[in-house]
Parts: C-alpha cells; sequence; structure tokens
C-alpha cells in the first residue's frame, strides 16, 4: 500500500495518506497575535485546504483531537468551530488544555479524515 505525504516541511509532513485515511499533523494558526477564536478560524482555514488537496473534505473527518494553551479559551474555540462544522457529519472529538510548542499559540488541532 502507498503512502503520500503532502506538504512536507524539515521535520514533519502537513498530512499523511495511507490505506483510504489522511492523517493531519498538528495545526496551528498561521497568525499567532489573534485570539483563540481568530486562530481556530486560520486554523480550520488549513484544514479545508489540506483535506482538498487529499481529496476529501471536512464531512469525512473521523475523530479530531484539539489542544488548548488555556482552557479559558474554550468558548472562543468553539464558537470557530460550531460556525465551520458539518453539523450532519459530526467527528469523535477531545479537547484538552496543553502546553503547547510556542507560547502564543492557543490552539492546536490534529485529526484523521477518510479518503472521498
Amino acid at each position: 500500500m502507498s503512502i503520500t505525504r503532502l506538504e512536507p516541511e524539515e521535520r514533519l509532513s502537513g498530512a499523511v495518506i495511507h490505506n483510504g485515511l489522511v492523517y493531519l499533523a498538528g495545526q496551528v494558526a498561521d497568525d499567532a497575535t489573534l485570539d483563540a477564536q481568530g486562530q481556530m478560524e486560520d486554523i480550520l482555514r488549513q484544514v479545508d485546504a489540506i483535506l482538498a488537496k487529499a481529496g476529501t473534505d471536512k464531512s469525512r473527518l473521523i475523530t479530531v483531537q484539539i489542544f488548548l494553551a488555556d482552557m479559558a479559551d474554550m468558548a472562543g474555540m468553539n464558537r470557530a468551530w460550531d460556525a465551520w462544522l458539518d453539523k450532519g457529519n459530526k467527528p469523535a472529538r477531545a479537547t484538552v488544555e496543553a502546553k503547547l510548542a510556542d507560547p502564543s499559540w492557543k490552539v492546536e488541532l490534529t485529526g484523521v479524515a477518510a479518503q472521498a
């Protein structure tokens, strides 16, 4: 079975496709000066783009893990999530508080989607 790596960088690939599944690397906002809602909106635009490159979309998400630097940002993150979510195809989701690699990041998201 083949493995396809999308958006390879020095230490990781933005996504890896294997056996009909798309594994997303941790996605963070391009603009770390935004609040949690703005960072999440930016992340979700990135997710849409990488899923499109993989030949799928958010309706095919299976599971998502969201990491918040501070749980106080949960409401803002959820506003962005709720506006973006495909209501008919909700993935399994976990949200945890975690120390992120860069202190300016408020949100990080990773997940797995099925190819279309």
